[in-house]
């Protein structure tokens, strides 16, 4: 029986030989063969090389009478169980296998390369399958090249990454200091009353030690104690004054930072609002000899982001004293508010600067974008500005701008604002 079943084997195996021994005694298609542009070979169902042409031997860095008549498995190992694997699903099926990539390495070079094979079975004239054609085109710069560029867009989205990370913190940076320039206004809001406070409340102490001692000596006149009465009466009424007016800067300020700190949306009046916020820029503009002018007109209630609104109040405002009045430029900025429609109001600032060059104004809200970079500015005021009232207030904005002419901003924004997703 083994006998029998050797003799079987090796009567299928002359088969499959003798078809492609056939092959040789047709000059044409050999010499197709032997010149083809890729790599091509063919396999016996045992998994035997039968041929193998001279663009495999160069692709692959093999030799004919290495692999000649040899098993898949004695010459390359590592395909070994994949090439066996597709020649029997071939055999079995009868359907092609395209386009499957193999990696590994030439014996004369150590870097990995690639090809991509495509895989046919070889009929003989009573259709059983004798053999399986191999034919294989190198793909190795290819892949090269993929791998560069997925290693480029992995470094650029590395790279952007961090940038959005940057940008982000000197977002936040930016905010800081607004909200900075923000406390040294307070600082002096309240500074001025409570020192008011301080000097009324120092008269009246010194006041009531003179009336105390002139009491204890029994000298004490109906005149003394009616214009001491009268003191008390106008020192109360000047401490509470004074007090209220802190007390308002001190409540005035912490509503603005929660609303710079925490970004709910909630229902305010735009108009109280914008006086609020930039009442705590007052110092520093009068310190900078910058007139300004508020025309806004009352009830306008917005439900939207509070903290956004003042923010872009702020940038803009600061934006105009750093850029549009260089070199201790006097000047005015005049702030207007009112309705544009039925759903929207309008925000105007203007200023008599002065103005911006058409390349800057192209520019101006690119972020780190600056014409100042050497004076510490960011380049995010007018960058902020654009993406809180494009994407957080729902708003749109336009800029207008001449060399020697001003630079005014128009903010168009919906009375609600729009809902998150």
């Amino acid at each position: 029986m083994a006998q029998g079943m050797d003799h079987s084997a090796s009567a299928a195996r002359s088969r499959h030989d003798a078809a492609i021994v056939q092959f040789p005694h047709q000059p044409a298609l050999q010499l197709i063969y032997d010149t083809a542009p890729i790599g091509l070979a063919c396999l016996s169902p045992d998994c035997r090389y039968l041929r193998i042409n001279q663009h495999l031997t160069e692709i692959c860095g093999i030799s004919v009478e290495d692999h000649l008549g040899r098993f898949v498995r004695d010459c390359v190992p590592a395909l070994a169980d994949s090439v066996e694997q597709i020649v029997r699903s071939i055999v079995e099926t009868g359907e092609p296998v395209i386009g499957v990539e193999v990696a590994g390495q030439r014996k004369d070079q150590p870097e990995d390369r690639f090809w991509i094979t495509y895989w046919h079975p070889l009929r003989a004239a009573g259709g059983e399958i004798v053999a399986v054609n191999v034919a294989a085109e190198e793909i190795t710069e290819r892949k090269r090249a993929e791998q560069e560029m997925a290693r480029a867009k992995d470094a650029a989205e590395t790279a952007l990454r961090h940038l959005r990370e940057t940008q982000e913190s000197l977002i936040e940076a930016e905010k800081l200091a607004a909200l900075g320039r923000m406390v040294a206004g307070v600082a002096h809001e309240i500074n001025s009353p409570v020192g008011s406070g301080l000097t009324v409340a120092s008269s009246l102490q010194r006041k009531a030690e003179l009336f105390a001692a002139e009491a204890a000596r029994g000298h004490l006149k109906r005149s003394s104690l009616n214009e001491f009465v009268d003191l008390i009466q106008q020192a109360s009424s000047q401490l509470v004054s004074n007090l209220n007016r802190a007390a308002e800067r001190v409540q005035s300020f912490k509503q603005v930072a929660l609303d710079q700190s925490q970004p709910h949306r909630r229902s305010f009046d735009a108009s109280e609002m914008t006086e609020q916020v930039l009442s705590h820029l007052g110092r520093e503009l009068r310190n900078r000899g910058i007139a300004l002018k508020l025309r806004l007109e009352p009830a306008l209630e917005l439900d939207s982001f509070p903290g956004a609104f003042g923010q872009v109040l702020v940038n803009l405002v600061t934006n105009s004293l750093i850029h549009a009045f260089p070199d201790n430029r006097k000047g005015g900025i005049d702030i207007r508010l009112r309705p544009a429609d039925a759903d929207h109001i309008e925000l105007l600032l203007a200023d008599d600067g002065c103005g911006m060059t058409p390349e800057v104004k192209r520019q101006a809200f690119d972020p780190f974008f600056t014409t100042r970079r050497h004076q510490g500015a960011t380049g995010l005021g007018l960058h902020i500005v654009h993406t809180i009232v494009t994407e957080k207030l729902g708003g749109r904005l336009k800029l207008t701008s001449e060399p020697g002419a001003g630079t005014s901003v128009q903010l168009v924004l919906p009375k609600v604002a729009p809902r998150a997703g």
